[in-house]
């Protein structure tokens, strides 16, 4: 953001919304009515804009407009200003509330399962005064969110991150078997996952992670076959309500398969290699001062 200050004290941020609004329409006319001002206006503001930072932001011909390397830099940058401006203002009215602040939590669903709950106990001993919002959201999304400084910690389950994120491992579980209530195999006659080579799965979606598919997908590998994969879902009730209807099978953390009261059963798979992790992931340079009251509390 300090950039802009020291750059020109002409930029403003209408400036900059209008340059976000195009930005996502790529189309100049639905940009100014969704702004309500005349097009002929907009356009005069961008190009403003333009001569402000030095730089072309949008290629136009008669039939497209498209970003260009710089605007789609700045589509990133002025995403993270606004998204940290509201941040600030929701801040400072917990202040005038009394309280210290907002901490923003992201989390898959087995995280809520295995860490967050005791976590989220231990925090608000701690900081009685920080308020905590949690949404339930893919990996992706929990990454995307604290880029854009959407979020300021996040509980997910990948390999790879992008630069300028860090990463705490704080929980390795084993897989678990879903299976239908009444299938014929249970814990007894389990041997081995090629017992399922010939039944549809139900998985997460790559979407969910491609990490955490790619392991999965090594389960099958290392018993010599590639799944049936029937359906993919990102939320885990989507899956057991699928094996519950005769669907499929699936398979997920083990520490899912706590808390449902559905017709399904579960095999935990302990004599394979596979493991899944669960990391914390937060910004470096993240602004909040409150993230270090709750990463000093994570466990080893």
């Amino acid at each position: 953001m300090y950039i802009f200050i020291t750059m020109s004290n002409e930029l403003e941020l209408r400036h900059l919304r209008y340059f976000l609004t195009v930005s996502e329409e790529l189309h100049f006319s639905k940009s100014a009515e969704k702004l309500f001002i005349t097009q002929p206006a907009l356009s005069r503001q961008i190009r403003q804009l333009e001569q402000i930072l030095g730089t072309d932001l949008f290629l136009r011909d008669k039939r497209n407009v498209t970003l260009t390397e710089a605007g789609e830099y700045l589509k990133d940058e002025a995403q993270f200003i606004f998204n940290h401006l509201g941040f600030v203002k929701n801040n400072l009215q917990h202040i005038e509330a009394g309280e210290e602040g907002e901490l923003r939590i992201g989390f898959v669903g087995s995280a809520m399962q295995s860490v967050i709950p005791g976590l989220l106990t231990r925090f608000h001993d701690s900081s009685p005064k920080v308020r905590t919002v949690l949404t339930e959201l893919s990996n992706q999304d929990q990454i995307d969110q604290i880029r854009k400084d959407e979020l300021d910690i996040g509980f997910i389950r990948t390999m790879r991150l992008p630069s300028g994120l860090q990463k705490k491992n704080i929980y390795e579980e084993t897989f678990s078997l879903v299976l239908p209530k009444h299938h014929s195999l249970d814990q007894t006659s389990f041997k081995t996952v090629a017992q399922l080579k010939e039944e549809p799965f139900i998985l997460f979606s790559s979407d969910y992670s491609h990490g955490y598919f790619d392991k999965i997908m090594s389960i099958f590998e290392d018993k010599g076959f590639a799944p049936k994969v029937a359906h993919q879902s990102v939320h885990a009730n989507t899956i057991f309500r699928l094996v519950e209807n005769n669907l499929g099978v699936g398979i997920v953390p083990t520490s899912l398969t706590r808390g449902f009261d559905l017709n399904i059963k579960f095999i935990e798979l302990t004599k394979i290699r596979q493991r899944t992790t669960l990391s914390v992931i937060w910004k470096q340079d993240s602004r909040n001062a409150l993230l270090k009251n709750i990463l000093k509390l994570l466990p080893e």
